[in-house]
């Protein structure tokens, strides 16, 4: 899909991006035996970088959204839209911090087998939960911001996004 607005462009690059960071956790989590994971030094990096990703990019993109646009899809009439995309939002969080600790202990070597367990499942269900909303903002967030969107505030909103 091609959007025509910077701030589409740009959100559909990040959403990019993630797909592709939650295929890779979810292929090696499934690949990944259920005993020994703790001593896989590639599952250990690939961890900590999905913890990094939750920290930084999960934070920054979802504030962005929840500061600049849901208010304006709900002035447009889209306010049960922004509303749903919000409560996944929270959803997504909570995943987050139930495993941000298990993917820095990943990172150095400080978790043992049921601590991998553990990370599995939340980290699975983290793929599961943003997979859904990215595809959701894909179907319906992205197209409506073109039409939303003049080309004056989607230019300023582009640059402060970029400036987070």
């Amino acid at each position: 899909m091609t959007f025509l607005r910077q701030v589409s462009r740009i959100l559909d690059e990040e959403h990019r991006n993630n797909l592709d960071l939650l295929g890779r956790v979810e292929q090696a989590l499934a690949r990944a035996p259920r005993a020994g994971a703790a001593r896989d030094p590639e599952l250990a990096k690939l961890a900590r970088a999905f913890g990094e990703h939750l920290e930084r990019d999960i934070t920054r993109h979802f504030e962005f959204e929840e500061r600049e646009l849901f208010s304006r899809m709900a002035d447009a009439g889209e306010g049960d839209m922004a509303a749903l995309l919000a409560e996944e939002h929270d959803a997504i969080r909570i995943v987050a911090g139930e495993i941000l600790p298990l993917t820095r202990a990943a990172g150095s070597d400080g978790l043992d087998d049921a601590g991998w367990e553990a990370l599995r499942r939340g980290a699975l269900e983290m793929v599961e939960r943003q997979v859904a909303h990215i595809q959701k903002e894909t179907m319906a967030l992205l197209p409506l911001l073109d039409d939303l969107l003049d080309e004056e505030t989607d230019r300023e909103i582009a640059f402060a996004y970029a400036t987070l």
